[in-house]
């Protein structure tokens, strides 16, 4: 900018003190300064103007946020095909994403070759013969995955049991589904239950699925037929012979005071290798209400279950002891006891002679379960000893705080107990013998007598 106050100090000393010399400095001054704030609102004018325009960004935070996403996608694409040669979901991900983002601003300009090269690139590949088999292990070791269960779509019903099986019925007391007994077993359903279920198309074994069961209400004796049952029953004989006249502890089939003896067809099959023979277990039922448990019971007990349990076979073992002098084995005396399929908790170490304890058992028609006395855990305990009808501890091979908890669960749950303090295989003979006739648990020092069957 042009500095004016020389030009002033000029025009001062050059005025006269007449009004005329007066007038002329005004008006010259008034020129200067119209000149100097003329030449201001131009430089003003003019700084503006050059100012450089910022280029706006027009690019929303969503458009960014997604040419980000399709990034990652391509990336991710990418990486499973490397992992994968030739796999065609990594190239659909991969070719999918590299084409929407040479839509974005810029990219296609700048990068358009490289672009092109990749896609050719990926269109390329192809699948080896290791990535097949790799993805064939990969799959055969994925836990398989339960189908979820929406219960929000099941419909509620009430039970109504049958012989084997149940139907489930409406409000309007209308039959809608009929389910199998191989369906329900486990959940130990009873008439009068109420549950939901889905429609099951896909399986065609039954019309519908229990989801869970949600209630109870009191059902009129009119509006279904009482059942009674006989669990745990032990099928005896041989073939063409088996009847059934006990349960597996001991106790007679009884009808209406009677002991009923039901012979057993052995070409009856539940299906999955399941058929009857000496020793399997059954569930019988019959109609409370049925005119033939009078005259002919057979007909009216139908069996409900069979249980898929190995059957007890006869030991190969002699139980003989050794003759230093001879040489020879000779085998031991078998004691009067028949345990009649009941199952016998072995309470041992890890497989510590497993085998020639069940032999014992199996020995007197019994069902024997080994117990891992080592095992500290009171819940695990519990839950080996909850079902048994006879448990036998064995001290020697037994860890000392699973005695106790071993003791305990028995009488909670009214095993019968009995201890053997030694490792000798007669000792635990005794012991079972103790328990099955309900003398001391403890030997001692006392004297019992053991009966030896007659030959």
């Amino acid at each position: 900018m042009y500095d004016y106050r020389n030009n002033i100090k000029i025009i001062l000393n050059k005025t006269d003190s007449d009004d005329r010399s007066l007038a002329n400095s005004l008006n010259a001054i008034k020129a200067i300064i119209a000149m100097a704030e003329g030449e201001s609102t131009e430089s003003k004018s003019k700084k503006i103007v050059s100012k450089p325009k910022k280029m706006a960004n027009t690019q929303s935070i969503a458009q960014r946020n997604a040419d980000l996403k399709q990034f990652k996608q391509l990336l991710m694409g990418l990486t499973e095909l490397i992992e994968t040669p030739g796999d065609d979901n990594a190239k659909k991900k991969s070719l999918s994403a590299l084409h929407k983002l040479t839509f974005v601003p810029g990219v296609g300009k700048r990068y358009g070759n490289v672009l092109g090269k990749l896609d050719q690139a990926i269109q390329r590949s192809k699948t080896t013969r290791e990535a097949v088999n790799k993805k064939i292990f990969e799959d055969a070791m994925k836990p398989k995955k339960e189908p979820k269960r929406d219960y929000r779509k099941g419909k509620r019903y009430t039970v109504i049991r049958t012989l084997s099986g149940c139907n489930l019925i409406n409000d309007n007391g209308q039959i809608v589904y009929r389910i199998k007994e191989s369906q329900i077993h486990s959940l130990n359903l009873k008439s009068g239950d109420i549950v939901e279920a889905l429609e099951d198309k896909d399986n065609p074994h039954y019309e519908a699925e229990i989801l869970r069961v949600v209630g109870y209400r009191k059902l009129r004796t009119r509006d279904y037929d009482p059942i009674e049952e006989f669990r745990y029953a032990v099928v005896q004989g041989k073939t063409g012979q088996l009847a059934i006249t006990r349960n597996i502890k001991g106790e007679k089939l009884r009808i209406r005071g009677k002991d009923i003896t039901i012979p057993v067809d052995s070409s009856y099959y539940q299906g999955e290798d399941i058929h009857l023979e000496d020793g399997s277990i059954v569930d019988l039922a019959w109609y409370t209400g049925d005119v033939r448990i009078k005259k002919n019971p057979s007909e009216a007990v139908q069996i409900r279950w069979i249980y898929q349990v190995d059957p007890p076979k006869q030991s190969d073992l002699s139980y003989k002891k050794k003759d230093k002098s001879k040489k020879e084995q000779e085998e031991l005396t078998k004691l009067n006891m028949n345990l009649h399929y009941q199952r016998v908790g072995i309470a041992i170490g890890d497989n510590q002679n497993e085998g020639i304890l069940e032999g014992i058992v199996t020995r007197y028609n019994g069902i024997p379960i080994p117990i891992d006395a080592f095992e500290g855990k009171k819940k695990i305990m519990e839950r080996q000893i909850k079902d048994l009808d006879i448990v036998i501890l064995m001290t020697a091979y037994a860890a000392h705080d699973a005695t106790w908890n071993i003791q305990e669960f028995a009488s909670k749950y009214g095993a019968k107990f009995a201890v053997s303090s030694s490792k000798g295989y007669r000792s635990f003979e005794r012991a079972l013998y103790r328990a099955e006739n309900g003398l001391p648990a403890y030997e001692g020092t006392q004297t019992i007598e053991y009966k030896e069957a007659k030959e």
